[in-house]
């Protein structure tokens, strides 16, 4: 599957709180209307929709998109976790560029409700098992009541921090970034500024994560339309953003043998990000933007390194340079990332991909970066999955 296929139109609405929002199937019409808008095109056209949400019934797909009509064309529900929205993006992607489709939506929603994500399930397998085993036999059980996505990343930042040596206040210099940003973001559901002894002084959550270093359970949909070259010459679409090079990737052996940075996804981004590189023929030295799954500051961190950014060792002198954000040498996660903007786990590997066409497009109001014609995008997901997606400019 060479052929490039366009972004179209992308939409989302603004993020909120839990108990503030519409709800999944409302969020989820919305978001697909303003995509639909942003795109010209209506949704009849759309020959097949993948629809991503983690904590909700099957089928809550076609529950949202039905407010926009009944076309007969099939819906598929996607849940992989963090990775979902992304998840979603690269079927649709595949759908289109494997000739099935011409017109394909990726719609992602979530409701949510307050606290730290846990199972629904307690009559069977817990997912992240042989995860905890890990985590456990290195890092300690953790005391009960303890956010459980904090404990793997938690540990993985302190594991750096062992080996490195560290300042482990690095890590709330991104909250202070990531708020930075958000500021200039509507969508964003925290935008007031953060200092870093406000990071610090945050309560204690696990390893040398505060509670600003984690991200917020969150309300909100988005969505993006993909179509193929043809089609939108034939029908008179903007053409000018394309998905370049696209990887997903699942664990390997290496996750389970005791690097608590692996166990958090660090080989998975290595790997879906060469795989990336390789096929653009473009290299992390070109890249000027990039959203990235920030859930924790610890994660934003190890991400850095592992989508090539800034060599291995080095992320410490990147944060402190101010080589992350406007200035220097690559934005990262202008919409404030998951930790500012919120994590609305189905919705937010779609929003991600809409904040970056709009920096393609040169409209990203006031976060936007000056100059961009590739941008970047990662979403990983504890289970696990990572896509990392490149998007291109081009002229159409």
């Amino acid at each position: 599957m060479s052929g490039k296929v366009i972004v179209a139109g992308v939409g989302m609405i603004p993020f909120t709180k839990p108990g503030r929002s519409d709800t999944y199937d409302v969020m989820g019409a919305e978001a697909a209307r303003r995509a639909l808008a942003d795109a010209g095109v209506e949704y009849p056209a759309v020959r097949q929709s993948y629809v991503g949400f983690v904590y909700g019934d099957s089928t809550s797909g076609q529950r949202a998109l039905y407010h926009l009509g009944h076309s007969g064309a099939p819906v598929v529900n996607v849940n992989n976790n963090c990775s979902t929205g992304s998840s979603a993006l690269w079927l649709a992607r595949q759908a289109v560029a494997s000739g099935q489709a011409d017109v394909a939506l990726a719609l992602g929603f979530e409701q949510m409700n307050p606290g730290a994500l846990g199972s629904v399930w307690s009559d069977r397998p817990d997912v992240l098992g042989s995860f905890a085993q890990v985590r456990d036999q290195v890092a300690g059980v953790p005391e009960p009541g303890t956010p459980p996505a904090a404990t793997y990343f938690g540990a993985a930042g302190q594991a750096y921090v062992d080996e490195h040596g560290i300042d482990p206040a690095t890590f709330a210099h991104i909250t202070v970034k990531s708020r930075r940003h958000a500021a200039a973001n509507p969508y964003a559901v925290f935008r007031a500024p953060l200092t870093v002894e406000d990071v610090l002084g945050s309560p204690h959550i696990y390893g040398p994560l505060t509670r600003y270093q984690c991200c917020p359970p969150t309300c909100g949909a988005a969505a993006a339309v993909l179509v193929s070259p043809e089609y939108a010459r034939k029908h008179g679409l903007r053409a000018d953003v394309v998905i370049e090079a696209q990887s997903l990737v699942t664990d390997q052996p290496a996750t389970f043998e005791g690097d608590l940075r692996k166990l958090v996804g660090y080989d998975m981004t290595v790997a879906a990000s060469r795989q990336v590189y390789e096929e653009s023929g473009i290299g992390p030295e070109d890249i000027g933007v990039v959203e990235l799954h920030d859930c924790f500051t610890t994660n934003e961190f190890l991400t850095y390194e592992a989508l090539g950014l800034t060599p291995e060792g080095t992320a410490e002198k990147f944060v402190l340079d101010g080589a992350n954000t406007y200035g220097g040498k690559v934005v990262t996660n202008p919409s404030g990332g998951l930790i500012s903007k919120g994590h609305p786990l189905g919705a937010t590997g779609l929003a991600q991909a809409a904040e970056l066409v709009w920096q393609l497009r040169g409209r990203a109001e006031g976060r936007q970066v000056d100059g961009v014609d590739v941008a970047l995008q990662h979403n990983l997901g504890l289970g696990g999955a990572c896509v990392v997606t490149l998007y291109k400019k081009v002229s159409g």
